[in-house]
């Protein structure tokens, strides 16, 4: 939301390397990145890198008081104000690198759906390697994962490295459409049963 950017502008000042982005996500990138969410039954999502709840939002209106929803924030005034903003998310003030520890100290069982929000682009090879094996971790075996990148990234190395990586954890990997109106343009990973780590 708009009234979410001088937050989120004074958070990447601060934290570039974790926050990632100097504005949040739109709402046309929120609804492709939150499609896996299911609409019915009682699924578990886990949210990665909420930030100020740009899929926070659209997670919640796709659940619809149904199923749980556990938003991992590492940035504590990012998760303070989620935690204030939306009572009936579990916000936990912890790394996605340590998701399967995280799921067990909340006595949760193996998510549903993960969808992050996490700036992969700004990571190194080890650190995204630990929070996508996190991911496949603690991810049912039928579980589906979405993540997005920034087109204008697409052909940087560490957004290639990513995508390989990705291709090598899951079965199946596709590409959304590139979300034109999101400010920078973006697309989402839809990625579906993690493979054996």
């Amino acid at each position: 939301m708009i009234s979410d950017a001088p937050a989120f502008l004074g958070q990447f000042a601060r934290h570039p390397f974790t926050t990632g982005a100097v504005l949040p996500s739109g709402p046309a990138l929120a609804r492709d990145i939150t499609a896996a969410v299911p609409r019915t039954g009682q699924p578990l999502v886990v949210e990665l890198g909420p930030g100020t709840g740009a899929f926070t939002r659209a997670i919640q209106q796709r659940l619809a008081g149904r199923g749980q929803h556990l938003a991992v924030e590492l940035n504590p005034r990012f998760a303070a104000a989620l935690a204030r903003h939306h009572p009936a998310v579990r916000v936990v003030r912890a790394d996605a690198a340590a998701l399967d520890r995280v799921l067990a100290e909340q006595h949760l069982p193996a998510a549903d759906v993960v969808v992050s929000g996490l700036p992969w682009a700004a990571f190194g090879a080890a650190r995204q390697l630990a929070v996508l094996d996190a991911v496949r971790a603690t991810l049912r075996p039928g579980g589906a994962f979405t993540t997005f990148a920034y087109r204008h990234a697409l052909a940087t190395g560490p957004a290639r490295r990513f995508r390989r990586l990705l291709t090598g954890a899951f079965e199946e990997v596709t590409v959304g459409r590139t979300v034109w109106s999101n400010l920078p343009p973006a697309l989402v990973y839809h990625c579906r049963r993690p493979m054996p780590r």
